[in-house]
C-alpha cells in the first residue's frame, strides 16, 4: 500500500485481525490517515502497555509505516474487558 492510498479502519481491522488472536477488535476514524482501536486479546496477557502496541504494530506491518499517520490504542486482555478497565 503506498501513501497515495487511503487506508480504511475496515483494512486495519483486517490486518490486526490476521495478526492477532483477538476476542474483539473495534477501530474508529474516517479520514483515511487518523485512527483509534480498542482491541482486546489474551496475547496481551502479562505483557506491558509498550509491548501489545508493538503486538499490534506487527499485526499491521508496512500500513503502518506507509499509510496511517496516527493510531491511537487502547489495549485490554478479556479479564481486564470484563472488569471494565
Amino acid at each position: 500500500m503506498s501513501t497515495a492510498q487511503m487506508m480504511t479502519k475496515e483494512a486495519i481491522q483486517e490486518m490486526i485481525a490476521a495478526g492477532l488472536s483477538c476476542s474483539s477488535i473495534q477501530v474508529f476514524g474516517d479520514d483515511g490517515a487518523h485512527f483509534d482501536a480498542v482491541i482486546v486479546s489474551p496475547e496481551f496477557e502479562g505483557k506491558s502497555r509498550v509491548a501489545r502496541h508493538q503486538l499490534v504494530y506487527k499485526a499491521i506491518g508496512d500500513g503502518m509505516r506507509e499509510a496511517i499517520h496516527a493510531l491511537g490504542l487502547k489495549t485490554l486482555t478479556p479479564a481486564e474487558q470484563e472488569a471494565g478497565k
